[in-house]
């Protein structure tokens, strides 16, 4: 397995000190409290992992008896999610980190003044979570996690691996994908108009809505799903794997967890990563850096994921060359 890493050129990286002088430093600070706002319900499976290794960053930096982390979780709901934003920035954290555009949109409505910093958030500036990504202002700063260049990417993965596909359903909530859709929807339909395939928008708003794009598009023949990342695709992200199964639908996603839970083929970057790096900015402002000062940081390293096991049931045989550039493949 190969994993490839892009480099960004990118500010505010935290130094390497030695384990010990970070822990002796981190003993001299009283105790602090930060907040987690997640869009996704508690038993989500991939954000525990995510959790730890946000927790396991934050201990190797020197914070372990010193530090108070307090978790709320969404379930996908837009509502409860502005609820919890108001409910933590009341309780003045010293630091607020919140995964996703509309939990960072939520908690920057709440507070003007608590530190916040975003993560998993494809255009801060286009949605207007900053002011721009070298110096963000305010009180927010944060990381992406995709570029809109992947539409595309996603498209061309998607029919490499099942070249029968000349139609795809492109699986998004209009109300919290970034740009109401169009961030990604631009490209991946150039994408697809260049392959010589429809593109179909499928907006959803919940369960329902899911089943009834889902179950509709599959009712013509060749079709596949481009899934775009946000808090309705991933919160029903199972639901969306077994009806992409029940109808035969090849189907790509943005992350790498969702190949291991049974998704056909996912691009995109290392969730993993952006949490223990959202870690050192979390050191970083308690140590007495400002958000807006801190660049928005991109991705740097992305994964490719396959798994063959889903490519069987549909039927794919799965080109060598994509075998033997992925960063997994399940089997």
């Amino acid at each position: 397995m190969r994993r490839r890493e892009f480099l960004y050129v990118v500010g505010g990286t935290t130094a390497a000190w030695p384990f010990l002088a970070q822990t002796l430093r981190a003993q001299s600070v009283a105790a602090r409290r930060i907040a987690i706002l997640i869009p996704f319900a508690e038993t989500d499976r991939e954000t525990s992992a995510h959790l730890t290794a946000f927790r396991e960053e934050l201990r190797r930096l020197g914070w372990t008896d010193n530090l108070q982390v307090d978790v709320r979780w969404g379930e996908g709901d837009v509502t409860r999610i502005e609820s919890l934003a108001k409910e933590l920035a009341g309780a003045q954290p010293d630091v607020i980190v919140g995964r996703s555009t509309p939990v960072a949109k939520a908690l920057l409505k709440a507070t003007s003044k608590t530190p916040v910093i975003f993560l998993v958030v494809s255009d801060p500036v286009g949605d207007e979570l900053v002011a721009s990504v070298a110096r963000p202002g305010g009180n927010v700063t944060g990381f992406t996690n995709v570029e809109a260049s992947l539409g595309g990417k996603w498209v061309g993965l998607l029919r490499e691996i099942a070249p029968g596909v000349n139609r795809v359903a492109v699986l998004f909530n209009p109300k919290t994908s970034p740009g109401g859709g169009q961030y990604y929807g631009r490209l991946i339909e150039q994408a697809a108009s260049t392959n010589h395939i429809k593109a179909v928008t499928a907006p959803v708003h919940d369960r329902a809505d899911i089943e009834r794009a889902i179950t509709s598009f599959a009712k013509e023949p060749n079709g596949g799903l481009v899934v775009v990342p946000d808090v309705v695709t991933g919160n029903y992200r199972d639901l969306i794997i077994a009806l992409a199964a029940e109808y035969r639908l090849p189907a790509i996603y943005a992350y790498r967890y969702i190949a291991g839970e049974g998704g056909l083929v996912s691009y995109g970057v290392d969730v993993s990563d952006l949490y223990r790096r959202t870690a050192t900015y979390v050191d970083r402002i308690l140590r007495g850096a400002k958000p807006g000062e801190l660049p928005v940081q991109a991705p740097i390293k992305f994964e490719l994921a396959i798994n063959l096991k889903t490519a069987k049931a549909l039927g794919l045989t799965v080109p060598a060359t994509l075998l033997g550039i992925a960063d997994e493949v399940i089997e």
